[in-house]
């Protein structure tokens, strides 16, 4: 990981990430993809780069054996301090300490958009399939490449000629790089299309690969935060989103995509 992608994880809240109506939207699509596809309790799940342990300690609550791992270690400790969460450790998405076929699930909840080569992020791929079982379920999250025109155009920052540059970058290479030094602008990453990343989980040796949008049009709401707080309206948004999840043109406008597939 650069220096940079560790000083922004050093002063970033990441444990408070979710807490926010886009991050709740994308915290329960994500629990409810994955819900369709894991094994039932207590099958084992690693959740590598997993942070502060919010999935893991969602799943430990329904009865998964959920093993963390993450490069940061203020994230591990903070996850160790979880309940119900078997372990929480410091590592490498690309060299990951557990035995062959040692897992029915690995999640990758963020190694793919800060290895910004093919070569590393196929790497922390192959890692994913070695500690799977035969046929075991892996879900790797990455950021959209469209993600950052997306929160342009919400939050006006499209005229911010700062923004602007690293936003052109995005689009021509994927490669985001945050060349104003806002925190608002995350740090150095790689931005997906959605057919490039089936493309890579396939690469590495999974099949029936699916890529779905995790907040999808639900998450271009600009009033979110009050149709968040409105049960009806929610169920709404939620509604909506699972119902453009399979359209092809709607993949790719969203923040985050999930692709899932199993060990070939």
């Amino acid at each position: 990981m650069t220096p940079e992608i560790l000083r922004y994880y050093e002063t970033f809240d990441e444990h408070a990430r979710l807490s926010n109506a886009l991050g709740q939207l994308e915290f329960t699509r994500t629990l409810e993809l994955l819900a369709r596809v894991l094994p039932a309790a207590p099958a084992r799940v690693l959740d590598i780069g997993g942070a502060t342990g919010p999935y893991s300690e969602a799943l430990a609550a329904q009865g998964y054996e959920a093993h963390l791992l993450d490069l940061m270690p203020r994230h591990a400790q903070a996850a160790a301090r979880r309940p119900g969460i078997a372990s929480a450790i410091v590592g490498d998405a690309r060299l990951l300490p557990w035995r062959d076929q040692f897992a029915d699930t690995v999640l990758l909840m963020g190694p793919l958009y800060h290895l910004t080569t093919a070569a590393e992020r196929t790497a922390a791929l192959r890692e994913a399939r070695h500690v799977l079982k035969p046929g075991g379920v892996l879900a790797a999250a990455a950021i959209s490449h469209f993600a950052p025109l997306l929160d342009g155009v919400l939050t006006g920052r499209i005229d911010d000629p700062s923004f602007q540059a690293i936003l052109m970058r995005d689009l021509e290479s994927g490669q985001h790089r945050n060349t104003a030094n806002d925190i608002h602008d995350f740090t150095t990453a790689y931005f997906h299309r959605p057919e490039e990343l089936a493309a890579e989980v396939r690469k590495a040796g999974f099949d029936g690969v699916e890529v779905f949008p995790v907040e999808g049009i639900a998450g271009l709401a600009p009033d979110l935060e009050q149709r968040w707080a409105d049960r009806e309206k929610r169920d709404f948004l939620l509604d909506m989103a699972r119902r453009t999840e399979r359209e092809a043109s709607f993949i790719g406008a969203t923040f985050h995509m999930l692709a899932i597939g199993r060990r070939a």
